[in-house]
């Protein structure tokens, strides 16, 4: 039987499960946290899915990027619950990171679903995948964390695949403007690089689930403005491009976004980024069977550059240098211990 505590006086297990710099986690997260690479490599895949469904939806920018948030926003609340009930709400410093985040996600939003009908489902996503080679130089930029130099060897060989995965050198993608659409594709790639550092930077203080919530929240907000004012934005745009919208929210929000925040910390800013492109590998694969769209041999060779040489500059470095934070090693750390951040 346990022995009584003075009135006020926390005991120390309780202590230990409550602390801000130990996080609880469910026994389905911590099995998840066992294997990162495998959860961030399925997460990859599922948001793969989400090209070739929003093409198939075949609506503004504004909409698609409205809708697919809007949509997720129940599920993700429900699954937030648990995790509010054991460990509280989010400091205002995680608040801002992630307000930051929603903002950033948005524009990759609706820059990038602009670009899929410019330069094709696939391409448009190989193109935002030029995200390999941002995330870990704002990660050794802002954090300090060490990038390989195996890695930036291999940057140049990146960017040339990207050129001619956008067809500009022969005008051959299977979009209306290639040449806008690799424009598009590159600045969505720039805000998608700064919402997946946001976003692996704040899963270091745990609260993933809410976070995220808060994450799609604003993007649903900041979608709602500029579709209303610049991208498009239907608020009845029928069933059947509802249907497809849903689609992308349960399989790329709620799915695969939500396993990419909550692996993501546990991994090394450039493999992190090198597994995220398993995501052009699935929708290069889903565009061709499913919309039947046609990339050119030198389109091709582009896309195969690009994930040869990114597996070539990160596979030494594959799994996480530091193993998954546990509750007791992270109390003994102290404030502010994480598994791989600065």
């Amino acid at each position: 039987m346990p022995r009584p505590t003075r009135r006020g006086a926390v005991p120390a297990s309780a202590d230990r499960r409550t602390s801000p710099a130990t996080p609880r986690t469910s026994r389905q997260e911590f099995r998840l946290l066992r294997h990162p690479a495998w959860g961030m490599a399925v997460g990859a895949l599922c948001v793969s899915a989400s090209a070739v469904l929003l093409g198939l939806a075949r609506t503004d920018p504004g909409t698609a990027s409205f809708y697919r948030c809007v949509l997720a926003l129940p599920a993700l609340m429900v699954l937030a619950v648990p995790e509010r009930r054991r460990q509280g709400p989010p400091s205002r410093g995680q608040y801002g990171l992630a307000l930051l985040a929603g903002a950033a996600f948005a524009w990759d939003m609706l820059l990038w679903t602009q670009a899929i009908a410019e330069v094709g489902a696939g391409l448009s996503t190989v193109l935002v995948n030029v995200q390999v080679v941002l995330v870990p130089l704002l990660a050794w930029a802002i954090d300090q964390e060490s990038v390989p130099r195996s890695f930036l060897l291999w940057v140049p060989v990146i960017l040339l695949g990207v050129v001619l995965t956008g067809g500009v050198v022969e005008g051959g993608a299977s979009g209306t403007d290639p040449r806008a659409g690799t424009l598009h594709a590159v600045l969505a790639a720039v805000c998608y690089s700064v919402f997946l550092f946001l976003l692996r930077r704040g899963g270091h203080n745990g609260l993933v689930r809410q976070r995220y919530v808060l994450v799609i929240a604003c993007a649903a907000a900041v979608s709602l403005l500029a579709g209303r004012f610049a991208y498009g934005l239907d608020l009845t745009p029928g069933w059947k491009v509802m249907g497809w919208l849903l689609a992308v929210a349960v399989s790329s929000q709620v799915v695969g976004w939500l396993l990419v925040a909550s692996t993501s910390p546990m991994l090394s800013s450039h493999v992190g980024a090198v597994l995220l492109l398993l995501t052009p590998v699935g929708a290069v694969a889903l565009g061709a069977v499913v919309l039947g769209e046609r990339p050119t041999p030198l389109q091709l060779a582009g896309c195969v550059l690009i994930l040869v040489s990114a597996y070539c500059a990160a596979v030494r470095e594959i799994r996480p240098r530091h193993r998954p934070v546990r509750s007791a090693d992270a109390h003994a750390s102290g404030p502010g211990g994480t598994a791989d951040g600065p």
